[in-house]
C-alpha cells in the first residue's frame, strides 16, 4: 500500500470528525432518543424559559435543535467545520452554530453547559481539565452544567474487539481495545480503490476522574445519572456516566 493511498490520521483530530465518512458511518445515530433525552434532562433541571444554553461539541446539532424547541436560546459549537454547515441550515433567531473550539471561552455568560453523546476526553487529561475550566467561565454563577459520558466499567465489561459496519456500501472494519489510559477505535475501509485509517481514541475516565478534574475547579458535582432514563448511576452496570454539576460563586 502507497503513502499517497494510506491517509493516516492518527495524530489529526478533526480530520475524522470533520471528514464525510464521519457521517457515513454514524448516520444511524438516534434521534427519537436524543429528542427524549433532552426532554428529560430539561424537565430535571428545571431551567427557566429563554435561558441562554451552550451546546459544547454540538456535532450536527441533533441536541441544539431539540433544546431550542423546549423554548430556549441555543449556542451549538463544535470543531468540524462540516458538520456545523449542515447545522446551520437549522437556525433560526433562538438557535445559532459557530465553528469553536470548546476548549476556549466565549464572550458572554450561558445559564447551562452542555458536553452530550461522549463529546469529551478526545485529547490529553491536561486538555480535558482546561475544557473544564472553560466550561466554568462559559457559566453564569449558579449556572448548571451536563457531561454526558461514557461509563468505562461497564465499556470494559461489554467490549466488541472486531466488527464490521456496511454503510453506504463502504465495509468499515473497527477494531476496539481498552487498555488503563484511552479507549481506542481503529477504522479502516477502502473506497474507490483507497485504503483509509482512521482512529478515535477517547480518555478512560471514571467518576473519579471527574471528581479529580471538578476539584480543581469552582465547579461542584450536583448528582450523577447512569442513562438516558435518569436512573441511578450504578459504576459496574450503567450504560452512561452523566453529570450534572453548578458553578459557585467564588470566594473572596
Amino acid at each position: 500500500m502507497s503513502n499517497n493511498s494510506k491517509l493516516d490520521l492518527n495524530n489529526q483530530f478533526n480530520n475524522w470528525f470533520d471528514s464525510s465518512y464521519y457521517h457515513i458511518l454514524y448516520e444511524n445515530r438516534d434521534y427519537k432518543e436524543a429528542k427524549r433525552f433532552v426532554e428529560r434532562i430539561i424537565s430535571h433541571l428545571k431551567l427557566s424559559k429563554k435561558s441562554k444554553i451552550l451546546d459544547a461539541a454540538c456535532g450536527k446539532g441533533r441536541h441544539s435543535i431539540e433544546i431550542e424547541k423546549l423554548g430556549y436560546n441555543v449556542l451549538g459549537i463544535d470543531l468540524s467545520k462540516n458538520s456545523i454547515e449542515i447545522a446551520k441550515k437549522n437556525e433560526n433567531n433562538n438557535l445559532k452554530f459557530l465553528v469553536h473550539d470548546i476548549s476556549v471561552p466565549l464572550k458572554g455568560e450561558f445559564d447551562a453547559v452542555f458536553n452530550l453523546f461522549t463529546s469529551f476526553g478526545y485529547h490529553n487529561k491536561k486538555k480535558d481539565l482546561e475544557i473544564i475550566i472553560t466550561m466554568e467561565k462559559n457559566l453564569k454563577n449558579y449556572g448548571i452544567g451536563v457531561i454526558d459520558f461514557l461509563n468505562i466499567n461497564r465499556v470494559k465489561k461489554d467490549l466488541i474487539k472486531n466488527e464490521i459496519l456496511i454503510r453506504n456500501n463502504i465495509k468499515f472494519n473497527i477494531k476496539r481495545e481498552i487498555n488503563n489510559d484511552y479507549v481506542t477505535k481503529n477504522i479502516s475501509f477502502n473506497h474507490n480503490s483507497k485504503e483509509y485509517s482512521f482512529k478515535e481514541k477517547v480518555n478512560a475516565l471514571n467518576l473519579d476522574n471527574f471528581k479529580h478534574y471538578f476539584s480543581k475547579t469552582n465547579l461542584i458535582i450536583k448528582e450523577v445519572f447512569g442513562d438516558y432514563k435518569l436512573n441511578k448511576f450504578n459504576s459496574e452496570s450503567s450504560p452512561r456516566l452523566i453529570i450534572i454539576f453548578q458553578k459557585k460563586i467564588p470566594v473572596k
